[in-house]
């Protein structure tokens, strides 16, 4: 009928302009939404159509309750994840073996805090029973903050500070008038906080301690004039560094090789000195109970009540060479993790070669039958007529219709949906119609007033009011299209 949209001309169909192209009464030339064309050829083409849709139905629910619709079983989400979960616990395996290679015993190394065996736990408790309270501190401002005439300094790695920390644990040593305890420092650290000591390394020649234990004066050495050395007697001093020193009334003990592995040197500040021991072996757990290590310690540490524990930050420790500070990220990756990373990208692109969709070349297929215009009108009619889509079924046949009729009254197709430009056209296009019988409206019964009913009007409500719009649609433009 006219009031359907053209068909599809590639379909080969034929005209169906006419309303009685064979189609029962119903929604003739609407598309009914998320419905494909059904292809009908009277009573056997309906029933195959509902045959063939029902079996699709069918297939489709079979298909999707398999798929998507049962819940997957603890087997099936385990056969999934084995793989990853598998990876990711070896990989958590090797480095927790590879962080307990790396620490090692030597976790807390002389933090007082620590009970393992390379920590100091032992000896803080020793003095806090004997009333030394001993306070942790981990930058230099703090530890010459805490220094004083009544405070024991206590610098655990002292080669590790850079310039200016060493500046200030020396005014710390010059004005503090207390104890300062360096342990184990060498040629990085003794000119800026011993002048005139010089240091001989654990392996340099003339070194005579066994097992690190040592008297506090040897044999054809001067006598050890330190009571706390004499008390404690024999000690683990050994097996560090040796002191080579200048300074007038200095005080050296425990010799190995004729050179002196604690050294006590005066301050310019009555009451104050700086003891130099050569090894930190006298401070640890494992060797606190061994030879007269307890008594040296606390005689050391414990001649004044408060005890500060300086353990360098990283933050306080010297930069291994000038340009370090000026490398970025990349540079301070090691070589070993570039080359890993490397293999990593190489691995998972041959992964994605191997399990990558293998898309091969596009094939053309034929339809497998072609449908005729009026067939798939005739199917879209009652698949809207089952719908009961009346709504938009008047919707399309009045779309259509307008842009026919704004086609042949010269509207453009932009206002073919505005009735105060169609509206008028086409009443204008009906006056100057001939007396056929169908022009000024004789044949239709209809004016401006009916016009805009006819083409914007509200939905019919009922199938037979849509049959008659479709009439009264197709009537208007014959009327037009005739004039």
């Amino acid at each position: 009928m006219t009031g359907l949209p053209t068909p599809d001309p590639a379909a080969g169909a034929a005209d169906a302009s006419s309303p009685s192209a064979g189609a029962a009464p119903g929604y003739l030339g609407a598309a009914a939404p998320g419905s494909s064309a059904v292809s009908v050829a009277g009573p056997e083409g309906a029933a195959a159509a509902t045959s063939e849709a029902t079996r699709a139905r069918t297939t489709g629910a079979a298909t999707g309750g398999a798929t998507g619709g049962a819940a997957p079983t603890v087997g099936a989400l385990w056969n999934r994840a084995r793989g990853f979960l598998i990876a990711l616990a070896v990989l958590l395996t090797a480095g927790l073996a590879l962080a307990a290679l790396n620490s090692g015993a030597r976790h807390g190394y002389l933090d007082p805090r620590s009970a393992d065996p390379f920590g100091s736990r032992a000896v803080a408790e020793l003095l806090k029973a004997r009333g030394v309270d001993t306070r942790v501190v981990t930058t230099a401002d703090e530890a010459v903050r805490a220094a004083g005439p009544d405070t024991t300094l206590l610098v655990a790695d002292p080669d590790r500070l850079g310039e200016e920390q060493l500046r200030s644990v020396r005014s710390a040593i010059d004005l503090s008038g207390g104890r300062t305890v360096l342990l184990a420092p060498s040629s990085p650290s003794l000119p800026a906080l011993a002048p005139r000591t010089h240091a001989l390394g654990p392996g340099s020649a003339g070194a005579t301690d066994k097992g690190g234990n040592l008297d506090p004066a040897g044999p054809g050495a001067a006598p050890c004039e330190l009571p706390a050395a004499t008390t404690a007697g024999r000690a683990a001093t050994g097996g560090g560094y040796r002191y080579v020193d200048a300074t007038p009334g200095a005080t050296a003990c425990y010799p190995s090789g004729g050179h002196p592995t604690l050294l006590v040197l005066p301050t310019g500040t009555p009451g104050g000195d700086t003891v130099l021991l050569g090894s930190e072996a006298v401070f640890l757990n494992k060797t606190l109970a061994k030879e007269g290590n307890a008594s040296l310690a606390l005689q050391l540490l414990g001649s004044r009540p408060h005890l500060v524990w300086y353990l360098p930050s990283p933050a306080d420790s010297a930069p291994a060479d000038a340009d370090a500070q000026d490398k970025d990220f990349l540079e301070l990756i090691p070589a070993g993790w570039s080359w890993a990373l490397l293999q990593l990208f190489v691995a998972a692109a041959v992964a994605a070669l191997w399990r990558a969709r293998r898309l091969g070349p596009l094939v053309t297929e034929r339809l497998p039958v072609l449908v005729r215009a009026s067939e798939a009108t005739e199917g879209r009619a009652r698949l809207y007529r089952k719908a009961g889509a009346r709504d938009r079924a008047a919707t399309v046949l009045r779309a259509a219709t307008r842009e026919r009729l704004a086609a042949l009254v010269g509207v453009p197709a932009t206002l073919a949906h505005d009735p105060a430009s169609l509206v008028p056209a086409v009443s204008a296009r009906r006056l100057t119609a001939p007396e056929t019988g169908t022009g000024t409206g004789a044949g239709t019964g209809t004016g401006t007033g009916d016009l805009t009913t006819l083409l914007f009007g509200t939905t019919p409500t009922t199938d037979a009011a849509l049959v008659a719009l479709t009439d009264h649609l197709d009537a208007l433009e014959r009327e037009v299209r005739s004039s």
